[in-house]
């Protein structure tokens, strides 16, 4: 980490605030995004794109009374910072009331930054990049059976993070990130399959090789052809890992704190009870090392730690940020995230479901007839009611193994019920920020042909 840099940053921001107390706020805080990119697409072994972006993004949020506002700015020259605070003020005096808007208590500030490993110091050629791409594309339509190329990408980013605010709390943090991608197609005319594989991660070294990622698509490309439709009927559905972590998602959507607050999630009734089957956990660890979703403190400084989200199938918390808590009669638990743009809300860091002990052969073992699924389309869930309906393609289950591909159907249930009837496998890999093992619900609904 370029901790000069960083420094500078923290002096920039609290020289804002500072302004911003000077012309009436009552309270301030602010932060500064520093971003740097490369990226590098192909397609059949021509490029078509090689971009580098930087920028940076300065944002300041006001407190006067119980009103608050937020304002951004490209613009870093300390020669502005007075006319941006006085445009913030008129803001916040012009907006209602929100008697839970404010900054962390001295007791909830982080005091302590934990090193979490989050920043690559080494950053990728031009050439480094291309050739990553090229291993990935090439291994991909290398596999018979493969037609064409969708294209393969390989980029690298990296995002440093500055936040002070009036009741104390100052700290900085950078990110990175490396990523390789391929998609290609399988078959001719209107029998063509389409599938991808990636490798992320925050250092390059973590990175799967590019070849073994190509190698990975184009099987599971060709795998696709030829798929069938099924009868709606009533089965076990097993979620490839790859999809699983969907379902972790809409958890977190459904104790984001400003949901409970709403009253609009279909678990806001269920904190300390079963929401899963005995022995399930589910952790939220902002401090896994190397985690693409790390952080050392939250959005408003406030600290942050690994949490058991679910333990032993019962939902333990809400994901809250400051506002949401303070409107539950509650404490925040760290998971403020925000932008420079606009305040805080609540959000899930490094999530994941702990594995079980059944490999996803044996998950399976016992299916005369099922789905498992490799792919969901359309996002038909209700946050309210928690039902369930997604369009999905896989492959059918037949006497305990994978049959044929099947397209063309819709997985359909509650969430509510699929959460107590799901079964983990341990094959948990840390792909995305939101981690699953191959899991198993029983009694679903998929919807083919009548």
């Amino acid at each position: 980490m370029d901790t000069a840099a960083q420094s500078s940053d923290l002096d920039l921001v609290r020289d804002l605030i500072d302004r911003a107390r000077r012309a009436g706020a009552d309270a301030a805080d602010a932060l500064v995004v520093r971003s740097a990119s490369l990226s590098h697409s192909q397609r059949k072994g021509a490029l078509e794109k090689l971009e580098r972006e930087e920028g940076a993004d300065l944002g300041l949020r006001v407190i006067v009374g119980q009103r608050q506002a937020s304002i951004s700015s490209t613009d870093l020259a300390p020669a502005g910072f007075d006319d941006l605070a006085g445009r913030a003020l008129a803001m916040a005096r012009a907006v209602p009331e929100d008697r839970y808007c404010g900054l962390a208590d001295p007791e909830e500030i982080c005091t302590l930054l934990p090193e979490l490993e989050m920043a690559d110091e080494a950053e990728p050629s031009a050439a480094e990049l291309i050739a990553r791409a090229q291993a990935c594309e090439g291994a991909a339509m290398a596999v018979s059976g493969v037609t064409n190329s969708d294209g393969a990408d390989a980029s690298w980013s990296r995002s440093k993070m500055a936040l002070a605010a009036s009741n104390g709390f100052a700290g900085s943090y950078a990110r990175t990130r490396h990523s390789v991608s391929v998609a290609v197609i399988a078959g001719e005319g209107v029998g063509m399959e389409r599938d991808y594989d990636f490798t992320t991660a925050v250092y390059a070294e973590d990175l799967e090789d590019a070849a073994q990622v190509g190698e990975r698509a184009g099987t599971r490309t060709v795998r696709r052809l030829h798929p069938r439709r099924v009868k709606t009927q009533q089965v076990p559905v097993v979620y490839e890992a790859r999809t699983a972590g969907g379902l972790l998602r809409h958890l977190a959507g459904a104790i984001n704190g400003n949901a409970i607050a709403r009253r609009t999630s279909f678990l806001k009734e269920k904190l300390g009870q079963h929401v899963f089957g005995t022995g399930i956990t589910i952790v939220d660890d902002p401090h896994r090392p190397r985690g693409l979703s790390s952080r050392p403190f939250d959005g408003e400084g406030v600290t942050n730690r690994r949490r058991e989200i679910v333990a032993d199938g019962v939902l333990t918390t809400w994901l809250l940020d400051l506002a949401s808590a303070r409107q539950l009669g509650l404490k925040s638990t760290g998971h403020a995230a925000r932008g420079t743009g606009g305040p805080p809300g609540p959000s899930a860091t490094n999530l994941y479901l702990v594995p079980g002990t059944l490999t996803p052969k044996e998950l399976i073992a016992d299916i005369a007839q099922g789905f498992f699924v490799t792919e969901l389309m359309g996002m038909g869930i209700n946050q309210v009611t928690g039902d369930y309906s997604r369009g999905a393609a896989g492959f059918w289950i037949e006497n305990g193994a994978l049959a044929y591909p099947v397209s063309e159907l819709t997985v359909a249930g509650n969430l509510k019920d699929m959460f107590l009837r799901l079964t983990p496998a341990n094959d948990l890999r840390f792909r995305f920020g939101a981690d699953s093992p191959t899991v198993r619900i029983e009694g679903m609904t998929v919807a083919g042909t009548s």
